[in-house]
């Protein structure tokens, strides 16, 4: 995608932003269910490449142009699509917080506010709109 074009806008960068890779995406689940429990594994590597895909190409066609955006798109995508066995909701959330780090960027949510809206967003009961201002609220320019 680097023939993209760069977007701008409030809290974003003005490059194509650092993705998380796949095999990063992979680690982290597998870190969080030894830590946290739950069952290993991926239940489908095709949802699991389409849920990477979205916040792709959502920024490259325009649809989203702040990193927070983006970061809410890549936990949406993970949660939704129910890629892994178990732990999908703490997998699509340690996605987006990677994503918010390796743009320059760090979450400052309480854990009850993780908590609440990853739910909410799980149960389909968290519209786009209040997802995307909530991590574009807690998401702030790392030192």
């Amino acid at each position: 995608m680097s023939a993209s074009p760069a977007r701008a806008g409030p809290l974003s960068n003005t490059a194509e932003p650092r993705w998380v890779p796949s095999v990063a995406v992979q680690a982290i689940h597998r870190q969080q269910t030894l830590e946290h429990g739950g069952l290993q594994g991926i239940r489908s590597q095709a949802a699991l490449d389409a849920a990477l895909a979205r916040p792709q190409q959502r920024w490259s066609y325009g649809e989203l142009s702040t990193i927070p955006q983006l970061a809410a798109a890549h936990a949406e995508a993970i949660v939704r699509a129910h890629p892994f066995v178990d732990g999908n909701k703490r997998s699509g959330f340690l996605v987006a917080v990677v994503f918010l780090g390796l743009n320059g960027f760090s979450f400052q949510g309480s854990n009850e506010s993780v908590v609440l809206m990853i739910q909410r967003l799980a149960a389909d009961d968290l519209p786009w709109e209040e997802l995307e201002a909530w991590f574009a609220g807690n998401s702030v320019l790392a030192p």
